[in-house]
Order: structure tokens, then sequence, then C-alpha cells
């Protein structure tokens, strides 16, 4: 056994460096088969493992603790099973690209990716998308200079020495070779992924196939009322999602966690309401909602401070924030714009109750995943509430004051810690990070916040330019694109990236993060991982 580099992905995540992808699959299937203490995902990549941690503490103890098997030791899961066979037309409008890059024709193009068997190294990007790794490099070849706008779904394509089948519609720069018909995700199998990592591949050329389908889109409809309680949307707003604390254990097949992107405001409304913090509740963006009861409720709002008011038979009133209140049958709850911060969240007692998509309620818009966005007629049922559950008593806001103020006279301050990559940077740009004060666009999203410059601020540079192989991202993630400006990334990020992360954001100051509303300027503060003190210098890695 060897000790591998390891780099902190923020205080809960380990970013394990490998020499070659057979002690990737070795070390993942170690993690996936004897998982340290407070492991809650783990994913590989190209060259590296991401482990996630319930805890600070828990991610400190594994990083002692973490050693490569002998790659030969450790199959992975389902390599001996038989192969999952996928039939393919090759008329990919890249084809002919390929037998040119590879000194093949394009009838030896299709002979060398049906004649050895593929074995899917590791997923992300999207639900389904699997990472096939040849057991040859015949067919290694670049990516597309220019990538595509969208990729049709069921494209079969090749990029470096992978193949792979894009189960949805998407962007992509992959050499497209050809296309299937194979559901490569369906929510309503129990394996929702055709194939996982581990499992081997065979593809196979046909001359036609039985039907094309497209991809996951498999976005879950809120019930229609029954007899219980229920929420009526007349207006969602701008944006208005269900969500609640997300969903774990997923990033080998390309899902990210989701979840209130305000995880701090959604525990609050529910334990205002009197549920259990996991429960679903609604997020609104920038206020507009209205809902109309059926059934007597007893309701809470937190985050972003808005101006609600409740009409109804017995006439109009204002419902507080950050306290519980009655919402009794045919009233209607509208929000006002909030007066600070970009994010509502109203809760329920007894919990939106829309059914659960791979153990969570939650609205993933970047893989289409739960429920789909609250629209006006959608009918919400209301849960049953624990009877040893009571309402909560007025709270203050969870919001710092920072950004419950509304001002933009003084910078939001984050912490973060050094990135896995921020040795990918000038030393002059590692300094800039939180030296300069930056400012949120309004290009920004739940995928992530988008920044820009101030003043005199300048753009990050990088140190190393060569392309980094996409490897794990956490939420809280500094990425760096090559404009030089960071995107943080917040709760539907993807769960891979191929830009170096020069830090990141702790999941302490997420919440805060998720409030911020465009035009906000902001700083950063570097902290040690281990301790979460503030950082004299930002060490080298």
């Amino acid at each position: 056994m060897s000790s591998p580099a390891i780099r902190w992905a923020g205080p809960r995540a380990l970013l394990i460096e490998l020499d070659s992808l057979p002690e990737v699959l070795a070390l993942h299937a170690q993690l996936l088969q004897d998982p340290p203490a407070g492991q809650v995902d783990v994913l590989a990549a190209a060259r590296t493992v991401m482990a996630v941690f319930d805890s600070r503490a828990s991610a400190l103890a594994a990083r002692a603790g973490i050693t490569v098997a002998d790659p030969g030791a450790s199959p992975g899961p389902a390599a001996d099973s038989d192969p999952v066979r996928i039939e393919v037309v090759y008329d990919g409008e890249d084809l002919a690209e390929v037998a040119a890059h590879t000194g093949l024709s394009t009838d030896g193009v299709v002979a060398a990716h049906t004649g050895q068997l593929w074995t899917a190294a590791f997923g992300g990007f999207a639900p389904g998308f699997a990472y096939l790794v040849g057991e040859n490099e015949d067919l290694n070849v670049p990516r597309r200079t220019t990538p595509r706008t969208a990729v049709p779904a069921g494209s079969v394509a090749m990029a470096g020495n992978f193949s792979a089948v894009y189960p949805r519609s998407s962007p992509g720069g992959w050499q497209l070779i050809g296309r299937t018909a194979a559901r490569m995700w369906d929510l309503d199998r129990d394996q929702p992924a055709l194939v996982r990592p581990g499992q081997r591949v065979q593809y196979v050329a046909v001359r036609e196939l039985a039907e094309i389908r497209g991809g996951a889109e498999e976005a879950a409809q809120a019930q229609p009322a029954g007899t219980g309680p229920a929420l009526e949307v007349i207006n969602p707003g701008p944006q208005s999602l269900i969500q609640d604390l997300g969903r774990a254990g997923y990033r080998d097949l390309g899902v990210s966690a989701a979840g209130a992107a305000d995880t701090a405001s959604a525990r609050q409304a529910n334990r205002l309401a009197g549920n259990p913090p996991g429960d679903a509740v609604v997020e609104n963006v920038l206020g507009g909602l209205a809902v109309r009861a059926s059934g007597e409720l007893t309701a809470a709002l937190s985050g972003a401070p808005v101006t609600a008011t409740i009409d109804g038979p017995l006439g109009s009133r204002q419902a507080p924030m950050y306290g519980p209140f009655a919402l009794h049958d045919a009233e209607t709850l509208s929000l006002d714009q909030p007066s600070a911060g970009l994010r509502t969240y109203l809760a329920v007692r007894g919990g939106i109750d829309v059914p659960a998509v791979l153990g969570s309620r939650s609205t993933d818009l970047m893989s289409g995943i739960g429920p789909a966005p609250l629209a006006a007629g959608t009918v919400l049922p209301v849960g049953t509430a624990d009877r040893g559950r009571i309402v909560g008593d007025p709270e203050p806001s969870t919001l710092p004051p920072g950004v419950a103020a509304g001002t933009s006279d003084q910078p939001v301050v984050l912490r973060i810690t050094p990135g896995p990559r921020q040795d990918w940077f000038t030393a002059e740009s590692r300094a800039a990070l939180t030296s300069q004060t930056w400012t949120v666009t309004a290009e920004s999203n739940r995928i992530g916040v988008r920044l820009g410059t101030t003043g005199s601020g300048t753009a990050l540079e990088r140190a190393r330019t060569e392309e980094l192989p996409s490897e794990g991202v956490v939420a809280g993630s500094l990425q760096v694109p090559p404009s030089g400006l960071p995107v943080l990334f917040l709760a539907d990020h993807p769960v891979t990236g191929g830009y170096p992360v020069i830090g990141a954001v702790i999941p302490e100051d997420l919440p805060a993060a998720a409030q911020l509303p465009p035009g906000t300027p902001l700083r950063f503060v570097a902290v040690d991982p281990e301790t979460l003190r503030p950082l004299t210098s930002t060490p080298s890695l």
C-alpha cells in the first residue's frame, strides 16, 4: 500500500491524486466497500478520487488513514457481470474526422469501437453519463476545437481514450461517431443508470434502431390535490422551487446534491412550522409568490425578508417573517419583493408532500431531476405533521448582518479555504483573490454565483495553462474559467469540472452566498481547512 497525495477541497472534502486510472478504480472501490467514518459520497475521475464527509472532523480523521491498495486487488463493482450491450448506428457527424485522427478507415473505427470491451471508469457531467475506457488506445482522439451548443440525446461519442453516450441533449465537445436508443438514465428502473462505475460495456453495430428516445427529462410533477390539506400556486413569481436538504450519494451517477441554496433559512422555516429540518419547503426568488390554502394550515417564512400579505373571506392581514402563523382555508398568501437578500423560504406544518426522487423532494435544475419548477395552477399536497413536534417561537433572521442590511456600502465577507488547484495560479492572482473586492453579476443562479471585478480589480491569471482532466467539485468551489472571473458553485453545481478550483467557500458561509443579489460587493478571507482559523498567508500545496 502507498499514501497518495491528498488535497483539501473545502473543509469537508478530500481530493486524492493518483498516478493511473487503475489506481483510481482501486481506491474508488475500496472507499465504496469500506468507507471511512462519516463518508457521505465518493466520486472517481480521470486521475483523482473525491471523498465527501459529513463534518470537518470526519474528513480530518479520514485524511490520515487513506492508502492505496494494489489496483489488481479491487476489480470494482459489477466487473465480473455480463457486459451491458449498447446497439449503435455508426453514422455520426465526426466519424470521418475520428478516422483521420486515428489513421483508420471509417469501417476500421467501427471495428475498433465494437471489437473491445469498455469499462465505466467514472460518472459525472450529467445523470447517466459514464466515462468508458477501452482495452487499448487505438481510438485516442482529441475533443472538437469548437464544442457544439447542443448534442442530441443518444449520441455515441469519443474524447481522449474515453467513449460515452450522451443521456440527454446538452452542450458538448466530444467527437460524435454514432447514435443509440439505449436509455442511459431512467428513474423508473431500480437502478436509474444503465451503466454504473466498474461495469463493462460491449458496443454492437446495427443498421437501424427500433426507437430513438430522449435523455433523462423526468422532472416529477406535483400531484393533484386529494382530500387533504394543500397549497395551490396562484403565481410562482420569477422562480419558485420545491427544496429540502438534498440528495447525497449519487455523485458517481452525475447527480448533484441540489437542495435548498440557503440551508440555514430552510431549516429555520421548518423549525418555526414544527417540522423536521429535512421536510420540503418552497424556495422563492425575488418574491412574487402567491399561494392559496386548502384546509387549515400553519406556515412560516424565513430567508430574504418580504412583506407578506394574507387575503381571505375575513379581510387582509400581514404575515410575520421568522415566526409561525395561521393560514386559514381559502386564504391567499402573497409575497412582495425582498427588501434584502434573494431567496425566501415558505414552510407549511407537515411539509410539502410531493413524491421523492432518489430519496429527495428537491428540484435539481442542472440535471432536471425532482419536481418541476412551480407554475400557476400547481397543487402541492401538505403532509401529516408529527404529533410530537410543536411550532417554534419567533426567531431572529439567519441572514448575516451584511446581507440582511440590504446595502452595498460594505462588502459581504465569505471565508474560503485554499482550493485543490490554487497552485495553478500565479502568486499575484492567489493574493488578489483575497485582497480585492469582487461583485456578484446578474448571470448568477442556483448553479453558481458568477463574479466580476470592481474598480482596479483584475481577473485571475493561471501559472499553468495545460488542460485539467475533469475532477470532482463541491458546493462552495471557486472554479476559474479562461475569463479569469471565478464562479462560486451553489447547490445545483455539476459534480465534476475541468477548470481549476482556486478556493472553496466553507459550508457555514454558503447560506450567505446564496442570498447575494446582483451588484453585491464581496470579499474573501482565507482560513485553514483544519481549524477554520484565519491564514496569514496562502500555503503552497
